[in-house]
């Protein structure tokens, strides 16, 4: 593949994807309202973008993890209903009522300085309630939810909604998964008429049990694979292409890169290309004589990365592609349709998650449609 434009890495992100993951979990999640997470810069494909497309495929409602990133959201669209996932920051009222951010409150010290700045103003701003069902994250106690219950009759406050959060649904038979359905269950009895929330991804890929009023597909709108031992059905939505710097020959027995960890076995024509851990490919993708690491596609094909990748730079045995031997300037293709960010994934030992919010590295970045395309 040809570069076309700078002298650099290449990201491409397909909001059209994007648009059609998000259509495709919407019909899934059926009477269920479907949220669009966009945290971490939508996953590192620019939360501007991303929630502008999302926005013109559907999505409504948008769980932002910090402050910040909701005032993105705010900006790129200014009519979504943004919640905060990491809930209501000391002393923060007031931007999250300036921005129109929900916070997900999820402890008594957030409720009673949200509920202190409603009585404050006379208002009662929204939010959610985040009950810990059995991640020891985030959340309320389950032994809080009556005490949550009598403080906000007391006042007439009512959330906008009431969520948990699954441990382990991307292991759709794990016992975990039935056990904190019930105990979120135990919450809504406390909660009667106010909208639930339980489904990430996996959860909305597990079945219409968890899905209750809405669900927050993140992962999955981005191409990554939510449920494992299943075939992911999403689109991918982001591609990497990274420059051949140099292509080189070596011999039976030299070694390459930091630390001499890969001796070569026969002689070798080998591309050195120009994307390291620096630019999010990372140091775990490197193979020496004892395992092998990572793989990037070059010219259809998948070669090997041999010895340590370094800060700007990977090496790659290109030896197999014989006489079809590529130029320097030619892109190196990380991230496609021959290697996936799961991929990518396996071979470091780490989730799509990770490969995917590591992409902050020097690349210059396209974006590919848009959110309005048929349903």
């Amino acid at each position: 593949m040809a570069l076309t434009s700078g002298l650099g890495g290449q990201l491409s992100i397909d909001l059209g994807a994007l648009a059609r993951n998000w259509r495709a979990l919407d019909k899934v999640s059926a009477g269920a309202l479907t949220g669009a997470v966009v945290k971490a810069d939508a996953y590192g494909t620019g939360i501007t973008m991303a929630s502008k497309a999302l926005h013109a495929a559907g999505a409504r409602f948008f769980f932002a993890a910090t402050p910040d990133e909701g005032m993105a959201v705010r900006a790129a669209v200014p009519d979504a209903h943004i919640f905060v996932l990491n809930g209501l920051y000391p002393g923060a009222a007031n931007l999250y009522i300036r921005q129109n951010l929900m916070p997900i409150i999820s402890s008594m010290a957030m409720l009673e300085e949200w509920l202190a700045k409603c009585l404050e103003r006379n208002e009662a701003y929204p939010s959610a309630f985040h009950f810990d069902t059995g991640m020891n994250r985030f959340g309320f106690r389950l032994n809080e939810a009556s005490l949550v219950r009598d403080r906000i009759q007391t006042l007439g406050y009512a959330p906008q909604m009431v969520m948990s959060h699954l441990a382990c649904a991307d292991q759709p038979n794990h016992e975990k998964n039935r056990t904190q359905l019930a105990l979120f269950g135990s919450v809504m009895n406390q909660f009667p008429g106010v909208p639930a929330s339980l489904a990430n991804s996996a959860g909305l890929m597990t079945g219409r049990d968890y899905h209750f009023q809405m669900v927050r597909p993140g992962i999955a709108l981005y191409g990554g694979r939510a449920v494992n031992g299943r075939k992911n059905p999403m689109a991918p939505v982001v591609t990497l292409h990274v420059p051949i710097l140099q292509v080189k020959e070596a011999r039976t027995g030299e070694t390459v890169g930091y630390g001499a960890t890969y001796s070569l076995s026969r002689d070798s024509r080998l591309a050195i290309i120009g994307h390291g851990y620096a630019d999010g490919f990372f140091r775990s993708l490197s193979g020496n004589n004892m395992r092998p690491g990572g793989k990037v596609a070059i010219r259809g094909k998948l070669c090997p990365v041999i010895g340590r990748v370094s800060m700007d730079q990977i090496t790659v045995d290109i030896t197999e592609l014989g006489t079809d031997i590529p130029s320097p300037g030619e892109g190196a293709e990380v991230l496609g349709n021959l290697i996936g960010v799961d991929d990518q994934a396996d071979a470091a030992g780490t989730i799509g998650y990770e490969v995917l919010t590591s992409l902050k590295g020097r690349y210059s970045r396209n974006y590919i449609g848009d959110g309005n395309l048929p349903a």
